[in-house]
């Protein structure tokens, strides 16, 4: 029995579970700037209407 495709699976498993790992808090990261940036321009557009 050769247990090669078994082998090569858990690696590709392995390899994208640390991609994630690695583009997730970057994508959050993207997302969160925005809606900073977004509450920023909300508060300024409140602080100059009196």
């Amino acid at each position: 029995m050769d247990h090669t495709p078994f082998i090569v699976g858990s690696y590709a498993i392995g390899a994208i579970v640390l991609l994630w790992t690695a583009v997730a808090p970057l994508i959050k990261k993207k997302a969160i700037v925005r809606d900073i940036a977004r509450l920023i321009q909300i508060e300024e557009r409140n602080d100059s209407n009196p």
